[in-house]
């Protein structure tokens, strides 16, 4: 099993790309890791000899600022181009990149392209990520690929994000719900409303609509779907709202003698709680819909992410999450 890493990709790569690439392949010896990028600035950064890490050299990378279209241009030696040919060519079996999100999209959308079989072609790639709610998890797609899409679009999430919450999550008939303002099935613009029909007469397991407080508390159900636009806000905000819960538990804990005395007791819930809510325990998120495995990490990552990222990506490329895609959404 090969795995392809865009060293150079994210706020603090290569350093902790590096970091998290070595503590993978300490601990899955059975597993390969190709790391793309700079050479030289890659290699200031190894802590010893790893016989299943090799180094694919280019010294070009989209930085997190730029305008990915331009940049893909500028730089056709880009390691993030590098790195969507290998897995064009299965060179590698799956793609890890922390790097600017736009030139990820672009990049595996040319040279990979999307599944496509005889009975199903995917319209637009989703990025599906995995919600830590009260219950159970919750799967969010879209979460930013696609800021304007088509009521076709939409179902197409829904039916992906079932297959990856069956295979992956272990729901046998997961629940679907459509992310909305209020869950009157007259609520929302005219390519929400249109795509509730279109769910509704579907036969998946459709739940209607589902605003984003209902899905945090209690997992409401196990597939959210949304445009890029409203699924990534989502997503943001539930970050955010995850730090703010830690930074005040750590705040009010601190401020008497009491409170501290009673945070010592429970300090294993408060570690957990943290656990939970951080979004480098969840690695990264997948690009549904690119023909081959592609896992966006959070522009953030530092080594613990990266190491679960390739976690991610081992369990997606033993499940062949790819190949149920196309089986699957045939059959729909």
């Amino acid at each position: 099993m090969r795995i392809a890493i865009d060293a150079m990709g994210g706020d603090y790569a290569p350093a902790e790309t590096v970091k998290g690439a070595e503590k993978a392949a300490s601990g899955n010896k059975s597993l390969e890791i190709v790391l793309v990028g700079d050479e030289k600035k890659i290699k200031e950064h190894m802590s010893g000899d790893f016989p299943n890490i090799s180094i694919s050299h280019t010294e070009e990378y989209v930085e997190m600022h730029e305008s990915p279209s331009a940049a893909l241009r500028k730089k056709p030696n880009a390691s993030i181009i590098v790195a969507a040919k290998m897995l064009k060519e299965r060179k590698v079996d799956a793609l890890i990149s922390a790097g600017n999100t736009g030139a990820l999209l672009e990049a595996t959308l040319l040279y990979v392209g999307r599944i496509k079989t005889d009975k199903v072609k995917i319209k637009r790639p989703a990025i599906s990520v995995v919600l830590p709610t009260f219950n159970k998890p919750t799967i969010l797609l879209d979460a930013g690929a696609n800021p304007e899409c088509k009521p076709e679009y939409l179902i197409q999430f829904a039916q992906m994000g079932c297959i990856y919450s069956k295979h992956i999550i272990g729901v046998d008939n997961p629940t679907v719900g459509l992310i909305n303002i209020g869950s009157e099935d007259n609520k929302g613009s005219a390519v929400i409303k249109a795509s509730y029909e279109l769910l509704k007469s579907s036969n998946l397991n459709f739940k209607g609509n589902v605003e984003p407080s209902t899905i945090m508390k209690n997992g409401e159900v196990d597939v959210a779907v949304a445009d890029g636009f409203t699924g990534n806000i989502v997503l943001k905000t539930a970050e955010g709202t995850g730090e703010l819960v830690t930074r005040l538990i750590k705040k009010h804990v601190s401020n008497n003698i009491f409170a501290k005395i009673g945070g010592l007791l429970i300090k294993g819930a408060f570690r957990q709680i943290k656990k939970d809510l951080d979004h480098s325990e969840h690695g990264g998120a997948l690009l549904f819909g690119i023909d081959g495995i592609c896992i966006k990490a959070h522009g953030r990552a530092k080594h613990d992410a990266i190491e679960n990222a390739v976690k991610v990506a081992v369990r997606m490329i033993n499940k062949e999450i790819i190949k149920k895609v196309g089986e699957e959404m045939s059959e729909k």
